[in-house]
């Protein structure tokens, strides 16, 4: 399989078949206790509060250059290489790291179908031992890429081909959960809890495309606008965006502050 032809959402039978190859690094963002305990054969593991930086509110914000340059010389990253990454909750911290590389331009990248539910429930080999990754000198130079921050959403609430997702649950779009200084979504979003992109029956995975398609349509999320995905830090909603980029949408951004930001804004108009 050549690199071009690694779909963007790996199954576990695909990933098992490529482990022999040079051009790959599987990255585990699992808990640390549980890499410890059980992960896929050869995947380094990356500490999920490196990929984000917080600022005094805002949380879940996207680090600088320099800071990414180190973390992912650090993970072994090259630019000839394919990343692979799975995380133990369902795909939230994995489709972080994917998005952020596609912030900085890195494209080439997969995520595992069902994460480790799937590859250690279905019967595929696991290791305890730890791998260390070989440095690579990486460095970052991120331009807009994917990235919607405050002041983008303000000065588009009113253009109608934008439309704003929020993946998190129904009590906090509703304001009843409140996580910031507020409550409440950001004016004319609508909400669909990430989760309900997953198959419970199916170790994890996504549910079927067509399924997908019919119930974000329904919400107005159609593939002709460019869609924001946001949560509350973009940790929730860096799967929605894994999600939409899997559905063929071709205009997706991600908040990185997200509700963290917008909520603890006092300037920032919010709908309950």
């Amino acid at each position: 399989m050549s690199r071009q032809a690694i779909p963007l959402i790996v199954e576990p039978e695909q990933l098992e078949a490529m482990a022999s190859r040079e051009a790959l690094l599987v990255v585990d963002l699992s808990k640390p206790e549980t890499y410890r305990a059980l992960h896929v054969p050869g995947a380094v593991h990356l500490d999920f509060p490196r990929l984000i930086d917080t600022g005094d509110a805002a949380k879940g914000l996207l680090p600088d250059d320099a800071s990414l340059s180190r973390l992912f010389s650090d993970l072994g990253l090259r630019a000839d290489l394919h990343v692979v990454a799975y995380d133990d909750e369902g795909g939230g911290r994995a489709s972080r790291l994917l998005w952020t590389l596609d912030v900085i331009g890195h494209g080439h990248f997969s995520l595992l179908n069902g994460g480790l539910h799937a590859w250690a429930n279905e019967g595929h080999r696991v290791s305890r031992d730890p791998v260390c990754a070989t440095p690579e000198d990486y460095q970052v130079r991120a331009g807009a890429g994917p990235v919607a921050e405050y002041d983008y959403i303000r000065g588009h609430l009113d253009d109608p081909d934008v439309r704003l997702l929020d993946a998190r649950s129904p009590g906090e779009f509703a304001g009843t959960d409140v996580r910031a200084a507020r409550g409440g979504h950001i004016p004319g979003a609508v909400n669909f809890e990430w989760t309900r992109a997953m198959d419970t029956h199916r170790n994890l995975r996504l549910r079927p495309a067509d399924e997908l398609r019919r119930e974000l349509e329904t919400l107005g999320i159609t593939p002709d606008r460019e869609v924001i995905t946001y949560c509350q830090t973009h940790h929730r909603s860096a799967h929605t965006y894994i999600v939409l980029r899997s559905l063929g949408y071709p205009r997706v951004k991600g908040y990185p502050g997200s509700w963290s930001d917008w909520g603890n804004r006092p300037e920032a108009p919010v709908e309950r």
